[in-house]
């Protein structure tokens, strides 16, 4: 294996008691030394001093960020409940899926090994975010097609077009809410049509800028 593969290490513990920080620094020593037996260099510790049940944690947060930005091949734990525990640690782990890295842990000298019923878990969670996917898609579809059917054109209600850095526009439409609306289309409808076009928008903000346009016609 060569030594241009890089990897981060992630080390945990449950508790802010000072013993504790013997057990993060026996980790880190401990995969370190993996890191270096199987070629890899690495590059960065992420560390937690919280519960494993618990998701919102800094050093796991930061290690998802830095493993989406930069180009790391895997990530040494101790063992599987260093990441996580209960229904958190198969969320960690569909998350990590998703990166492209190799989950590594000192307990298995190697790729973390699945039980039958982790691994059926991952794939019922990736079918499921799939048909989510597919869903939304559908719905901003249905929207624009609803709205094109009622003579919405949105090629000339498009005033980003030829962005050509592709950035959503961070202004609200609010003419073009008001056109869908009268056309008869949903909340729901609309925030996707607005969204397919490149609009970064909630239905909340939508329903809300309505809302306010009715008040200002009423008054």
């Amino acid at each position: 294996m060569g030594s241009n593969l890089r990897c981060v290490l992630y080390t945990r513990v449950s508790t802010e008691k000072s013993e504790q920080e013997i057990s993060l620094v026996r980790q880190e020593e401990e995969l370190t030394s993996l890191a270096s037996s199987m070629g890899y260099e690495m590059v960065r510790t992420f560390s937690d001093k919280h519960s494993g049940y618990d998701i919102d944690r800094e050093g796991l947060l930061s290690l998802f960020e830095f493993v989406k930005q930069e180009a790391i091949e895997a990530i040494l734990v101790q063992d599987e409940t260093r990441l996580g525990r209960g229904n958190a640690r198969v969320a960690i782990l569909h998350l990590l899926a998703k990166t492209n890295t190799t989950v590594i842990t000192n307990h298995d000298s190697g790729p973390l090994q699945l039980n039958e019923m982790d691994t059926m878990l991952l794939e019922i969670l990736s079918i499921v975010e799939e048909y989510q996917r597919k869903i939304h898609n559908a719905k901003i579809k249905r929207g624009m097609k609803r709205a094109v059917n009622r003579g919405y054109r949105p090629e000339k209600n498009l005033k980003n077009k030829g962005n050509s850095e592709g950035r959503e526009r961070l202004d609200v439409p609010t003419d073009e809410i008001i056109s869908l609306r009268k056309k008869g289309l949903t909340f729901e409808e609309i925030t996707g049509v607005l969204k397919g076009l490149g609009h970064s928008i909630s239905k909340a903000t939508v329903h809300r800028r309505y809302k306010e346009y009715e008040e200002q016609q009423e008054g």
